[in-house]
């Protein structure tokens, strides 16, 4: 896809599906503080889709949408806790909700420690389920060693929606896996920071066949050679794509080798170099969602070691997580988001994932963040 594809693509989308500039969803969140007594825990019929960091010092970061009705709908708003006690006990700090029962949604959060030591969360808000326009918003805190962290002004960055963590170049450059889904071509995109998440621009984009076309959630990890390999999520499970062009042009997208159902996975570059890969099931059977399971590839993803199950239960999904600077692995995800709604995380290290068994004493396994 040439770069002049890309700049139509991006400056005509307002004007193809008919959105003008004051359109509700674009405009800034209306509560962007702690949570008011219509956030409340006791309040919730849905939650799900969560995130996690792990600040400098080790406090844990963890976000999730929710919402008062059991459904992904204009009710939904994000919120964010965070655990100074290595997850024996969770704060609900802060939530984003557009207009409260109005009719824009946030949703699909995700949370992100950036090289500057500063803590990234960001989040969608559209109206309903259509995300060729949507809206891929970050707020930042400058300390999130602290509960107090304070979080600056909320800033639309680009269209689409982004909920799996970004990633660090060789280059210095970061990159975010944003989506346009649905009904665009080219919608799994790469959108680039060259200044430290200042200013962002659409560097390429790899296509999803429109039969394959769900809601992408594409990763990009960095392989040794310095290509990008692209993972999305499509209707059949997990399709692939490479660059080797720093993410300029991307192959045509073909099934993975690695068997999965139509749901998010996690795959991350551990300080060792070696990827992480958590994802239902067995790497070679497609399952339901359930069973998440851990691996480790040497190989840049050519074949996967071990496989530490996280947790069997039926209704588990979307994992997230982060190493810790001492080699913790964190993974969040939820379990059943509208009757037991549970936030949950597991900790291990990647001898546990390479063993397919806990050998290194880390592993604590269906810790609670909110339920």
């Amino acid at each position: 896809m040439t770069h002049l594809k890309l700049a139509v693509l991006t400056a005509s989308l307002l004007s193809l599906t008919g959105l003008g500039a004051d359109e509700p969803f674009l405009a800034p969140p209306q509560h962007t503080a702690p949570p008011l007594e219509e956030h409340a825990l006791t309040n919730r019929a849905f939650q799900g889709i969560s995130s996690m960091a792990v600040a400098p010092n080790g406090r844990l970061w963890a976000t999730w949408y929710a919402g008062v009705t059991p459904g992904e709908d204009q009710n939904n708003y994000v919120a964010v806790a965070t655990s100074g006690d290595n997850g024996k006990t969770w704060k609900e700090v802060l939530v984003v909700d557009p207009d409260g029962k109005g009719a824009v949604r946030a949703f699909d959060p995700e949370i992100w420690m950036a090289p500057d030591n500063k803590l990234r969360l960001v989040w969608a808000q559209s109206i309903g389920h259509k995300c060729t326009i949507a809206g891929v918003w970050m707020m930042t805190a400058n300390e999130p060693n602290q509960e107090s962290a304070q979080w600056q002004s909320p800033q639309r960055i680009t269209d689409g929606v982004m909920m799996c963590k970004p990633l660090v170049l060789s280059t210095g450059e970061w990159a975010l896996p944003a989506s346009t889904w649905k009904e665009t071509d080219f919608s799994a995109k790469m959108v680039v920071s060259s200044d430290n998440g200042k200013t962002w621009k659409i560097r390429g984009a790899c296509n999803i066949p429109d039969k394959d076309q769900t809601f992408d959630e594409h990763m990009i990890v960095e392989r040794k050679d310095r290509s990008l390999w692209l993972l999305a999520r499509t209707t059949y499970g997990i399709g692939e794509s490479v660059s080797t062009d720093r993410g300029k042009t991307w192959t045509e997208l073909k099934p993975s080798s690695i068997a999965h159902p139509s749901a998010r996975f996690f795959i991350s570059t551990l300080a060792s170099g070696n990827l992480l890969l958590v994802k239902h099931g067995p790497i070679d059977k497609k399952t339901g969602r359930s069973h998440l399971t851990a691996y480790i590839s040497k190989d840049d993803g050519k074949s996967w070691d071990g496989g530490l199950l996280l947790d069997e239960r039926g209704g588990v999904s979307y994992p997230d997580g982060q190493q810790s600077a001492d080699g913790t692995i964190y993974i969040t995800y939820d379990y059943n988001r509208t009757s037991d709604r549970n936030i949950l995380f597991a900790t291990f290290r990647e001898e546990d994932a390479a063993a397919g068994k806990p050998v290194s004493g880390a592993v604590r396994l269906r810790q609670v963040i909110s339920k």
